[in-house]
């Protein structure tokens, strides 16, 4: 026959009972504001809940110096000397944008370069590969930083979208500082030597390939490499894709200049001229190459109204023979990049991967 506890112990197996259920609330109470502070923490950036300034490699063990080049390749393996590369920001699908400060050899200028290489570029199967680089330039100042190299404006995963999607190439993205100074006072750089100036356009031309070279695996001949830039940027990835078009095959510019306006070129007409994509995409035409593709991008809301009809007349004068241009009229777009990378998923990036490279072996 049972029997029915006594009263006191009742009261005090009662009490136990709510003893555990008050530690249990507070335990999990913990848990949960412990995931909310780790969440507050990794979004403020606040270690040991972040990676960023953490170093990057991208796997690469050094540089393998032209000794260790394979001459029948159509990659070329980084030759060398490897750069120091901190994270900046690390994306969804584990990808790294990193940054470093180059010294430029051959211009004598010093800034940053930030770097993203798509989550192929790590896939055992490319090991051996070869990526094409796309050289993407900033309108405005330019400086201190490249906003390209956020990921507020989706460059790196419209990048990875577009390979996916079989509209483009996975390009290694290198984002440099586009002037050496911020341009508050109206005073810019054209991404041009302008004497007497520091020399920006061998920056862009020659020390950041040459850093993209050092450190990752990339195509050998100029049918993996391409600028991209909007506005002042889109100006001197056109410029320098013209001037050197046995280095660079094709640019995407948005919203562009189509002539060098610098106040820096008074008194330097030669050179000035030596930097106008007139002068030049002529000169190509008369020499008869080589081919070079050029997809312009326009909204139809630009915030000058010059753009668009200075764009379409260059493509009328001058895409012809060895000049190959694409002409997109962005309906509603306006002058910001926010208009730009959507459209060019729409065409350009189309355009210019069918003519290039990558991943090659």
């Amino acid at each position: 026959m049972s029997r029915s506890p006594h009263p006191q112990h009742a009261r005090v197996a009662a009490r136990r009972r709510g003893r555990v259920r008050r530690r249990v609330l507070a335990a999990a109470s913990v848990a949960v504001l412990g995931l909310g502070a780790a969440a507050v923490m990794t979004h403020f950036e606040i270690p040991p809940f972040t990676d960023k300034g953490d170093p990057v490699s991208f796997g690469q063990p050094g540089g393998t110096g032209p000794a260790g080049q394979d001459p029948g390749s159509r990659a070329l393996m980084p030759t060398g000397p490897q750069a120091r590369f901190t994270n900046t920001m690390t994306l969804p699908d584990g990808t790294h944008v990193a940054v470093t400060e180059l010294e430029g050899r051959k211009s004598g200028f010093r800034g940053k370069v930030w770097v993203w290489a798509p989550k192929e570029y790590a896939d055992p199967e490319y090991a051996h590969s070869g990526f094409p680089v796309m050289i993407a330039l900033p309108g405005g100042a330019g400086y201190p930083n490249n906003y390209w190299m956020g990921t507020d404006l989706g460059l790196q995963k419209s990048i990875s979208e577009w390979y996916a999607q079989g509209k483009g190439k996975p390009f290694l993205l290198a984002m440099p500082v586009l002037n050496p100074g911020p341009d508050d006072k109206g005073v810019y750089w054209d991404g041009s030597d302008i004497p007497g100036q520091p020399k920006m356009g061998t920056w862009l031309a020659e020390d950041v390939p040459d850093l993209m070279k050092a450190n990752f695996r990339t195509v050998k001949s100029r049918d993996g490499w391409a600028f991209m830039g909007s506005s002042t940027g889109g100006f001197a990835g056109l410029k320098a894709v013209l001037q050197h078009p046995d280095k660079f095959k094709a640019v995407i510019a948005s919203g562009p200049d189509i002539a060098p306006d610098s106040p820096l070129w008074k008194g330097h007409d030669k050179e000035k001229a030596e930097n106008d994509p007139r002068v030049l995409a002529r000169r190509l035409i008369e020499h008869k190459g080589p081919d070079v593709y050029l997809a312009f991008q326009v909204g139809t809301e630009e915030s000058d109204g010059r753009t668009l009809p200075n764009v379409r007349k260059f493509v009328a004068d001058y895409g012809r023979g060895p000049v190959h241009t694409d002409l997109n009229v962005i309906r509603g777009g306006r002058h910001n990049a926010k208009t730009y990378v959507p459209a060019m998923g729409q065409q350009a990036i189309g355009f210019i991967s069918r003519v290039m490279e990558g991943p090659v072996r």
